[in-house]
């Protein structure tokens, strides 16, 4: 399926951003796709506080920031650019993530894969806006990456303040080592 065929990611940096970033690399490799990692920013504040006192060296220094947090998302699950891939990155100035991810996703062909955050009515309520924002309105194929166990778990070590234990098939035993 080469040619056209283009993967679209948002990329948050969150761990289910980074979720999601995995499953669009393996999928992009799987298709022999172009991979269009997005990250949405805006200005500190917003653009309405933005545009009522404008400061254009400091808009250069947010959008520098939101290029180095697309960096770090890529450095962080691969160490870097994947070399295999074609890539081409986007950063895209719109307060809404979802409407920039659904705009960007917009040819024929192109899969979008989201991460759903996290899961659980009260969650629900603070996250997962954009999976929900994408999977409404999208015109094509949407993926939605749900966040692993291992996220899960190690919520709950946090709230409970006590060292996590990892299941036996996260662990690695003195002989397999």
């Amino acid at each position: 399926m080469a040619g056209n065929a283009r993967i679209v990611v948002g990329v948050s940096g969150s761990l289910s951003g980074l979720a999601a970033l995995h499953r669009a690399v393996e999928e992009a490799r799987r298709r022999d796709a172009l991979l269009v990692p997005v990250l949405a920013w805006h200005p500190v504040g917003g653009e309405f506080a933005y545009r009522s006192r404008p400061c254009p060296p400091l808009l250069a220094v947010w959008e520098q920031a939101a290029r180095k947090r697309l960096d770090t998302a890529f450095e962080q699950c691969f160490g870097g650019y994947p070399a295999d891939l074609r890539i081409h990155p986007v950063l895209v100035r719109d307060e809404q993530p979802g409407h920039a991810l659904v705009q960007i996703a917009d040819q024929d062909g192109d899969v979008l894969v989201v991460g759903t955050g996290r899961q659980g009515r009260l969650a629900r309520l603070f996250h997962g806006a954009v999976s929900r924002y994408c999977l409404a309105h999208a015109r094509c194929a949407v993926t939605a990456v749900p966040p692993s166990e291992l996220l899960d778990a190690l919520d709950l070590a946090a709230r409970d303040g006590e060292p996590m234990t990892l299941p036996a098939r996260w662990t690695r035993t003195a002989d397999a080592a």
